[in-house]
Parts: C-alpha cells; sequence; structure tokens
C-alpha cells in the first residue's frame, strides 16, 4: 500500500523559512518523479516544486531563489525549503509522487498547513 505522508509547516512570520517534508512508502521512489504543489482558500492548485528521479529541479517561476526541492532517495524523503516567507504563500501544501512516464501525479500526501502571518 502506498503512502505519503507529509511533515512540517504551520505558522511563521513573514520572511521566516519553513520546511516540508514528505515521506513516500510502498513504491519504489526511485522510480517516482516528486512535486510540490499548494492551494490557497479560494483557489486553484498551483505547481509549486518538482524534482525528477534524477535530481533535475524545476520551480514555479515566481518562487525561484526563496523555495528550494531535494529528495533522499536513501530515505523516500523529499523535501522543500522554504525561506523569505511572505503572507501570500499561506496555503495548504501537497507533496505528490509521479511515475516516471505518467502525465499526472500518482499519489498524494494528506496536505500541510503553512500560514505566513505577524
Amino acid at each position: 500500500q502506498v503512502q505519503v505522508v507529509q511533515s512540517g509547516g504551520g505558522l511563521v512570520q513573514p520572511g521566516g523559512s519553513l520546511r516540508l517534508s514528505c515521506a513516500a512508502s510502498g513504491l519504489t521512489f526511485s522510480d517516482y518523479h516528486m512535486g510540490w504543489f499548494r492551494q490557497a482558500p479560494g483557489k486553484d492548485r498551483e505547481f509549486v516544486a518538482q524534482i525528477l528521479r534524477g535530481g533535475t529541479t524545476t520551480y514555479e517561476d515566481s518562487l525561484k531563489g526563496r523555495f528550494t526541492i531535494s529528495r533522499d532517495n536513501a530515505k523516500n524523503m523529499v523535501y522543500l525549503q522554504m525561506n523569505s516567507l511572505r503572507p501570500e504563500d499561506s496555503a495548504i501544501y501537497y507533496c505528490g509522487a509521479k511515475r516516471a512516464g505518467s502525465t499526472t501525479f500518482n499519489y498524494w500526501g494528506q496536505g500541510t498547513q503553512v500560514t505566513v502571518s505577524a
């Protein structure tokens, strides 16, 4: 049974940092690309970042330089380091796993709330 379990998140002041973690189990992690998405109230889910199984990363343009995605294949983990956070970064963040060759994400984490507020 595949499980994607997120941790991290919470309340942070503007300018602060948070790291989200995502643990995947029940799958061959190295066969999957991993990604982070977010959804703010009243808005559609939007792409944040992706890391391919080989380590290549892509980001939503406006987040480049502030957010960093990484993975540890030995631990079946993916991370999202978020720096210089802004109130508009507040959202529920989701971790997804996409099997290599798939056009859509196959598995999702439960979501974790990130709130950036003074």
